[in-house]
């Protein structure tokens, strides 16, 4: 299958207090195709989520191309790269980042009224999702009036609103109990399939990393791929 998302020699280097150069990714290369399902593990401080930031155009790399749908990010100017993030890219991160103001209709409704969708077309969407993830009973409610696991399911449907060609995950079970981080990475993988929608995931879960189509290992700046996760320490 063709690449939907590819990554191409991909580098970051910071500058540490001293002015030393600090190398977090060392030459990255990935390619994910339409509806697939990639979990990326390794120890913390290894560069995961800023290899994310870097596919979601959330940061520059120092070295490296990154290709949406065959699109170099470096080709195109930020204004360009800002429609990117909020019509082909979705984000589900380890906090839900749900408006507190606003109830989870209105939440899911967000990127597409951005997006200059009509009220009624961006209505029924959000509404179709959120049925799609359990919240059929719960769209009128303020984040505060829904649980942990409400909310981040909530915030998958927003990452989902625009159809985007992938949905890029930084630890979404991570502050969960077990229940809710089985029913959301249950969610994950069900609306991937059902929208065709390419998935990054970074976790420390190794039962939501069991579940993916491949699983990869960062570790020092160098991307890998692991046979399972029975096969990472």
């Amino acid at each position: 299958m063709s690449a939907i998302l590819e990554a191409e020699g991909l580098r970051k280097t910071y500058r540490g207090g001293d002015g030393t150069p600090i190398e977090v990714l060392s030459g990255v290369d990935l390619a994910v195709a339409r509806g697939e399902f990639v979990a990326i593990m390794g120890a913390s401080g290894s560069g995961k989520s800023t290899l994310l930031h870097l596919l979601g155009a959330l940061d520059t790399p120092s070295g490296g191309i990154v290709r949406l749908d065959g699109l170099s990010y470096a080709d195109q100017k930020p204004e360009q790269l800002a429609v990117v993030r909020n019509r082909k890219i979705g984000f589900v991160f380890q906090f839900h980042h749900l408006l507190r103001e606003f109830t989870a209709l209105e939440n899911v409704m967000m990127p597409l009224l951005i997006a200059e969708e009509s009220d009624d077309r961006a209505r029924s969407r959000a509404e179709e999702l959120l049925a799609s993830v359990g919240l059929a009973g719960r769209m009128s409610h303020r984040p505060a009036a829904l649980s942990g696991g409400e909310q981040q399911r909530a915030a998958v449907a927003r990452a989902l609103a625009t159809d985007p060609l992938v949905v890029l995950a930084d630890e979404p079970s991570g502050n969960l109990d077990h229940a809710n981080a089985d029913r959301l990475h249950e969610v994950f993988f069900r609306l991937a399939r059902e929208y065709e929608t390419a998935v990054v995931v970074v976790t420390h879960n190794r039962q939501l990393a069991a579940r993916a189509d491949r699983i990869m290992m960062l570790e020092d700046g160098h991307l890998a791929a692991v046979g399972s996760v029975d096969a990472i320490p």
